[in-house]
């Protein structure tokens, strides 16, 4: 099940020649991102705002950092990695799977550390989908782009 985008909203203007513009105020897809290489976290942004439909509302490079501000962003998408500065990726999918949420976000983890053991480990705590950093990071980006478009 895909996360829910924000609905779109309607916008109304009057304008001076007695139309009414209406424009279409498209929801973005908001996305956190848990990496603790500013150049891998630079790399997910730019290709976040290449596919468009994103914002990120933040990052955190270790797991309670992660956890703690996921629980006040609410975002649809959380891109994790599995090592981290303090604590790991698994344990992060764990905790949010754990907390009770109307709308769970999607959850992708983007790792070096692409083993079968961590792939079902991740699989089993609740993450949506695992992606090897060197060998899938384009089939990462497709996955995201489905779910903004």
């Amino acid at each position: 099940m895909l996360a829910q985008r924000r609905p779109h909203r309607l916008c109304f203007e009057a304008q001076p020649d007695g139309l009414i513009r209406v424009q279409l105020d498209t929801a973005l897809v908001r996305v956190f991102l848990v990496e603790d290489s500013p150049l891998i976290r630079r790399r997910i942004i730019d290709n976040l705002l290449s596919i468009g439909g994103f914002v990120v509302v933040g990052f955190a490079e270790s797991e309670d950092d992660a956890v703690a501000a996921i629980a006040q962003t609410k975002p649809d998408v959380i891109v994790t990695d599995i090592r981290l500065r303090e604590g790991n990726g698994i344990e992060v999918v764990r905790q949010v799977r754990q907390a009770p949420v109307a709308s769970p976000p999607k959850i992708y983890v983007l790792s070096n550390y692409a083993s079968a053991e961590y792939r079902r480990e991740c699989e089993l705590v609740g993450a949506d989908a695992f992606f090897d950093k060197s060998g899938e990071y384009d089939r990462f980006l497709d996955a995201l782009q489905h779910v903004a478009h």
